[in-house]
């Protein structure tokens, strides 16, 4: 019997950072499957699709905060109000490194805040770090 890996919502805008992400996450060999949105007015569309049908929620929503469109916190703060998603863990993972965004990000209920690391083998062990933590030792909500 195969078990169904929950997705992992990725919520970027920027190519190359796209990029980076998913090759850190094909690296590591990730098997969980990657949705992308590439702008906040996308990724609430897509938890309003989500929600509609009632299954397929995110194991873990990685979320940007310059974002166009809807900016990153806004959606944060869309998800945490949001009956289904408010229980899904969120993982602020920007460029921005400015404390207002760190504690606005957590006062709207962000579980983690990491500041994107330029160099790709950094960004390997973020993405090892995300993996472990998030999709295999974290218990999350059924």
């Amino acid at each position: 019997m195969s078990i169904v890996k929950r997705p992992i919502l990725l919520v970027e805008d920027n190519p190359v950072d796209l990029d980076l992400t998913l090759r850190a996450f094909k690296r590591r060999k990730l098997t969980n499957p990657i949705e992308v949105a590439r702008d906040g007015e996308e990724a609430l569309e897509w938890v309003a699709r989500t929600a509609a049908i009632g299954e397929g929620l995110p194991v873990l929503i990685l979320l940007d905060l310059k974002l166009p469109k809807v900016d990153g916190l806004e959606v944060l703060r869309h998800l945490k109000t949001h009956p289904s998603f408010r229980a899904v863990p969120v993982v602020v993972l920007t460029t921005s490194s400015e404390s207002a965004d760190v504690q606005t990000a957590y006062q709207l209920g962000a579980n983690s805040y990491i500041v994107k690391p330029v160099d790709f083998e950094k960004f390997i062990e973020v993405a090892a770090q995300i993996e472990l933590y998030w999709t295999v030792l974290n218990a999350p909500l059924e």
